[in-house]
């Protein structure tokens, strides 16, 4: 993908943090959330390129912006030929998060050529996610004692220094007491089950694997960024109510004990990935607003060129003499 691209990606992450972040504390979940998007959406709309959505806004809520299929950039409205990408975003992941002014509220995109992102119905999604240490060690289809045993013979340890995250839900009950006798410790979090994902394949985060149940969208996003950090995720769609069996049929997914693994959730050979700060967190620092400027902390990721950067981008407002401070 063009380095513009890569570099409107990036400012489109870093804009919906940015609004959404302006929200902060407010209690207002929705607001927080339509502001994210709107900003996102102006971006990528700015950019060279026949975008189409793929994993986008809420298909139940029927989002007037970011809706699944809708087309981005300035390919659709002038005749230049302009590249064919697939996109897949969250303009806010941890809408309370930040609407609570809690830790690990970030804004997502990810890209990649058409054809490259799994077109997942909006569901849920069992799932089981691991940095590059562990990746050829866990299956979904095996038990939780067994991955558990797996993963700390991979990162060479015992299983009481493992520290798995899991969403606090109820469906988790059998889940959390299996892993607890284990003897792995559990990290608890009440929402963002993707940046948890990310924060697995990361060293330094603290924690060596995301399991459970959450959205299947965020499941190709999470797979995105570990086709770009060599991790592994494994996710098998788990309808919990009719109405989700009925859109599974629909839209062609038959096989309900299947297990989508890393490259079938993400196959594309050209996957950018984007994260922006919101809040502070484990994997980045929220947006921080200044006198004269506001910075913003995000991950860059690049498959085809094999890169992984961390971003700190400082915005100056117009006519600031602001000097620049690298604490």
């Amino acid at each position: 993908m063009e380095s513009s691209l890569e570099i409107g990606f990036l400012r489109a992450a870093e804009k919906a943090a940015i609004a959404a972040a302006r929200t902060m504390g407010y209690g207002n979940r929705k607001f927080s959330d339509q502001v994210a998007v709107e900003a996102m959406r102006e971006e990528l709309n700015r950019l060279k390129m026949r975008g189409t959505v793929t994993i986008g806004e809420g298909e139940r809520d029927k989002a007037p912006m970011l809706y699944v299929g809708e087309p981005l950039g300035r390919g659709w409205t002038e005749g230049e030929i302009y590249p064919e990408v697939d996109i897949a975003v969250d303009p806010l992941e941890g809408t309370n998060l930040c609407a609570t002014g809690s830790a690990n509220s970030i804004a997502v995109i990810a890209a990649s050529e058409k054809g490259g992102l799994l077109n997942a119905p909006d569901i849920y999604m069992d799932k089981i996610v691991v940095g590059p240490t562990a990746a050829e060690s866990v299956n979904l289809a095996a038990s939780v004692e067994e991955n558990l045993q797996r993963m700390a013979k991979a990162f060479d340890r015992d299983i009481n220094e493992l520290t798995i995250t899991v969403l606090d839900r109820e469906r988790h009950h059998d889940l959390i007491m299996r892993i607890r006798e284990a003897g792995a410790r559990i990290k608890l979090i009440t929402d963002g089950d993707l940046s948890a994902g990310i924060a697995a394949a990361v060293r330094g985060t603290g924690v060596h694997a995301a399991m459970g149940i959450g959205g299947a969208p965020e499941g190709v996003l999470t797979a995105a960024a570990m086709r770009c950090l060599a991790g592994r995720m494994q996710g098998r769609l788990a309808p919990l109510e009719k109405w989700q069996e009925d859109r599974l049929k629909a839209m062609g997914f038959t096989d309900h004990d299947k297990i989508y693994d890393t490259a079938e959730l993400a196959s594309g050979n050209d996957i950018i990935f984007c994260a922006s700060g919101v809040t502070d967190g484990d994997l980045l620092r929220g947006v921080r607003f200044f006198g004269g400027g506001i910075r913003v902390s995000s991950l860059f990721m690049a498959l085809k060129s094999n890169v992984i950067r961390f971003v700190d981008s400082i915005y100056r407002e117009e006519g600031s003499k602001l000097a620049v401070s690298f604490t």
